[in-house]
């Protein structure tokens, strides 16, 4: 098979959906590498690096796309790549279709085979392409919270962990999954007060035996997260339904209740996002501000750290471009399940039923297709 490797366009965007122990390993199992030239500059790799591993370096994203069986990304395609794909090509990537009918849109009328990391699941529930992510935009999400609170970044003027004789700030995590999880370790850690919230009280249970005595942890409902963003000074959004929306839990008028120059990090903002008020925004213009209450909600958090995301992630996606590469799309699937959770659109045909329902489309079961 020949795997192509685009750079990323995404604004800020430094990662690439390949390393050269990647390359090699592919390679060697007998398929062809395309690489774009300059797409691992962002994350430091050269492309002499990737042709001693065996990649075929080739001028445009162009060229990558007409003569690629499979395209392997990082992030979703944007419109200027839309004309670039054929019907029956895999694309390998994150997607998140549930904040973007657009895209969702482009992608059901190019009859491309839409195979999206964030919903490959494994038996246990776990989603073994987006847990690398989370870690790093859960630890990634207090670093920026506590920059945007800093009274220069218009923000309250709090350090998170306080200092003796002064109170340390509150941190109110929404969500208790693995970015949550994650954002509440490291707010720990430096010394912030901590309230994790989660609608699942066995979950709840394992945080409170493995976090700190800093961290507190509720029951996740309108009533308790209104009382909490009383006290919050840093809002860290990481509610989770796979490859759904996001659900929405602070409402425009919640932030009315919040103190002014508080920070909202709305980390799942690629699934839609969990305020009402919140919307893409990019590394460089990363925040915004509405009621007083500054919004950070970065769609590409880890693309900031690319020497640490870019590794992290191909460490979990190589093992299935070598799966695809080898099987081809059907084959795989069907002797992988987690990558029949990973079809979302297939030769026009929408295959993932969050997806469908969410935008009023024909929901076609996998099987189906298969």
């Amino acid at each position: 098979m020949v795997i192509g490797v685009p750079r990323e366009i995404k604004d800020s965007e430094y990662r690439v959906a390949m390393v050269p122990a990647g390359v090699e390993i592919l390679t060697k199992a007998g398929h062809t590498v395309l690489l774009e030239s300059g797409a691992g500059k962002g994350t430091g790799i050269t492309d002499e690096e990737y042709a001693q591993a065996g990649a075929r370096i080739v001028p445009d994203a162009q060229t990558v796309y007409a003569q690629a069986d499979m395209v392997v990304k990082v992030k979703e395609p944007l419109p200027q790549e839309y004309p670039l794909m054929r019907p029956g090509q895999v694309l390998f990537t994150y997607f998140h279709f549930a904040a973007d009918e657009g895209l969702t849109q482009a992608m059901i009328r190019s009859g491309a085979v839409c195979i999206a990391y964030e919903t490959i699941q494994l038996d246990d529930g776990s989603l073994p392409l987006l847990i690398p992510m989370s870690e790093i935009a859960g630890r990634m999400a207090i670093q920026e919270g506590a920059k945007y609170l800093e009274r220069p970044m218009e923000g309250r003027g709090i350090l998170l962990s306080g200092v003796p004789g002064v109170r340390p700030a509150h941190v109110l995590v929404l969500g208790g999954g693995v970015a949550g999880t994650n954002a509440a370790k490291i707010a720990a850690g430096i010394g912030a007060n901590v309230t994790v919230m989660d609608i699942n009280t066995a979950r709840l249970r394992v945080l409170e035996d493995i976090l700190p005595k800093n961290v507190d942890t509720l029951m996740s409902n309108a009533y308790n997260i209104r009382e909490e963003l009383r006290r919050a000074d840093l809002v860290i959004g990481a509610a989770l339904r796979p490859g759904a929306r996001a659900p929405i839990l602070i409402t425009r008028d919640m932030l009315s209740l919040m103190k002014p120059g508080a920070v909202i990090v709305d980390i799942s903002i690629d699934q839609g996002g969990i305020a009402e008020t919140s919307k893409p925004t990019t590394h460089s213009h990363p925040t915004y501000t509405v009621d007083s209450i500054i919004h950070y909600c970065v769609t590409n958090m880890p693309g900031a750290v690319p020497g640490t995301s870019t590794y992290a992630l191909t460490n979990e996606t190589t093992r299935w471009v070598l799966e695809l590469a080898n099987l081809g799309w059907r084959e795989a699937a069907r002797k992988h399940p987690p990558l029949q959770r990973g079809l979302n659109i297939v030769d026009g045909k929408v295959t993932y039923a969050a997806i469908a329902e969410l935008f009023g489309l024909t929901y076609t079961p996998v099987e189906a297709v298969l």
